[in-house]
C-alpha cells in the first residue's frame, strides 16, 4: 500500500496520475498546506523540506518496513522501479525520460510557480518579476514544443513518467498568460493527457479534498504557503 500525503497542486496531480495510471493500491493522507499542516513534526519526519507530495511504501520490495520518500520527481522515480511501468529499461529511452522529468523539476516548475506567485498570490503587482517570469514561462513552454514537434509524447512514442512530470504544470496556462494555440505540438500533447480517463480520475480525486480552497482569498493561508507563518525548525 501506498500512503500519499498530498494536496491538489500540480506536484500532488503528479503522483495522483501516476497511480490512477498505474492501479497501485494508495491512501490518500490530505497535508492542508494553507493550514501548515506541512510543518507538523509527523509530516516532517517522512518530508523534511516541508513540501508535500510525499509517500510512505507500506510493503517496498526490500521487506526492511515502511519506505517513505520525498520529492515529485523521486517519488515517480520510485513507483516507476516499483511497478515496472512508465520508465523504459533500454539505457538510451531511461535516459530520455529522465533528462525531461529532471528539466521539469528544475526548471518548468520552480519558473512556473514564481509565475503563479507573482501573478496570482504576491501581495503586490510587480511589472518587473512578472514580465520576467512570463517571459520565462513562455520560453519553456517553447523548448516543450519543439520537443513535441514529430513525437506523441516528450519521451517518443510512449506515455512516462515525464509526460505526468510536466502536464500538471500546463493546466493552468491561461493564469500564466500563455495560448495554447501559440503552441500547437504541446497543445495536441496536453489534449491527449487530459482526455486519459486515469488524468482525470486523478483531478477529480483533487476536487472534495481542496473543498473550495481558493489561496487568492485566503490571506493567513499565503502567509502559511509562501514563509511568512513558516515554523523554524530547530
Amino acid at each position: 500500500m501506498i500512503e500519499l500525503y498530498y494536496w491538489p497542486t500540480p506536484n500532488g496531480h503528479k503522483i495522483t496520475m501516476f497511480l490512477e495510471e498505474s492501479g497501485l493500491p494508495y491512501a490518500i493522507k490530505p497535508v492542508n498546506i494553507g493550514k501548515g499542516d506541512q510543518f507538523e513534526p509527523a509530516f516532517l519526519a517522512i518530508s523534511p523540506n516541508n513540501r508535500m507530495p510525499a509517500i510512505v511504501d507500506t510493503e517496498p520490495a526490500d521487506g526492511q518496513g515502511p519506505l517513505s520518500v520525498f520529492e515529485s520527481g523521486a517519488i515517480l522515480e520510485y513507483l516507476a522501479g516499483k511497478t515496472g511501468k512508465f520508465l523504459p529499461t533500454d539505457t538510451r529511452a531511461r535516459y530520455a525520460v529522465l533528462e525531461w522529468l529532471y528539466w521539469q523539476v528544475g526548471g518548468l516548475g520552480p519558473m512556473l510557480g514564481q509565475n503563479h506567485h507573482f501573478n496570482r498570490y504576491a501581495p503586490e503587482k510587480i511589472p518587473y518579476a512578472i514580465d520576467r517570469y512570463v517571459n520565462e514561462t513562455r520560453r519553456l513552454y517553447g523548448v516543450l514544443n519543439k520537443r513535441l514537434d514529430g513525437r506523441a509524447f516528450i519521451a517518443g512514442d510512449d506515455y512516462t513518467i515525464a509526460d505526468m512530470a510536466a502536464y500538471p504544470w500546463t493546466v493552468s496556462h491561461e493564469a500564466q498568460g500563455m495560448d495554447l494555440a501559440d503552441f500547437p505540438h504541446l497543445k495536441a500533447w496536453f489534449d491527449t493527457i487530459a482526455a486519459r480517463p486515469a488524468t482525470q480520475r486523478a483531478y477529480a480525486l483533487g476536487e472534495p479534498i481542496r473543498n473550495g480552497f481558493d489561496l487568492t482569498k485566503d490571506e493567513e493561508a499565503r502567509k502559511v504557503l509562501f514563509g511568512q507563518g513558516a515554523k523554524p525548525q530547530a
